[in-house]
């Protein structure tokens, strides 16, 4: 559905330059689009190999392991319904320590498998087990020490101060985090209530 729509869009942009004669205009910007699109992710890819290095040096210097084990109480009373030592719960602390770090295309595969786990300890059912929808809850908000994508895009357009940003979203993360965790909480309370 999304490709048809991104389809109808260009096709009605382009059909509107030919009628308003700016369609030289519209070539232009394909052309410096793509250009800057190749430079912006060329940026990206440095940055994030870097702290993807990082973290690959964390996971085995042991790093990781024992920042999981730390967050783990507090992993376990969000997820009540998961073992300790289910593969799930490793999912979502590596997918959460991702997020902590801003690398969210590292996140992203952690997550699904998470999801899968998840999915197999609600017996393969294709409606979402309270576990499911906190993790989605945790994994959209997650609190943020580095946002390192906005920063390497802000490197990328030469911000004067790039980092600049990190504790006005460290306070923002949290803050959407604690809304998002009672949010989660109070539905998940209020269906409990009306189911019993």
């Amino acid at each position: 559905m999304v490709n048809l729509i991104w389809v109808a869009l260009t096709v009605i942009g382009i059909v509107f330059a030919l009628f308003n004669g700016t369609i030289d205009q519209v070539n232009a910007a394909i052309f410096k689009g793509g250009k800057d699109a190749v430079t912006l992710s060329f940026g990206l890819i440095s940055v994030l190999v870097f702290w993807l290095g990082l973290m690959k040096i964390a996971e085995k210097a042991g790093l990781l392991e024992k920042l999981s084990r730390l967050c783990k109480p507090l992993a376990s009373k969000l997820f009540p319904e998961v073992p300790p030592e289910h593969p799930a719960m490793g999912y979502i602390m590596s997918n959460t320590i991702a997020n902590m770090f801003g690398l969210g295309n590292a996140a992203t595969p952690l997550g699904i498998k998470a999801m899968e786990e998840l999915k197999k300890l609600n017996g393969g059912k294709n409606s979402a087990s309270r576990s499911m929808i906190t993790f989605l809850t945790v994994n959209t908000s997650s609190i943020t020490l580095i946002p390192t994508t906005v920063i390497a895009v802000r490197m990328a357009y030469h911000s004067s101060s790039p980092t600049e940003i990190v504790a006005p979203t460290l306070i923002a993360t949290i803050i959407s985090a604690i809304g998002a965790l009672f949010i989660d909480r109070y539905y998940y309370y209020r269906r409990t209530k009306k189911g019993g």
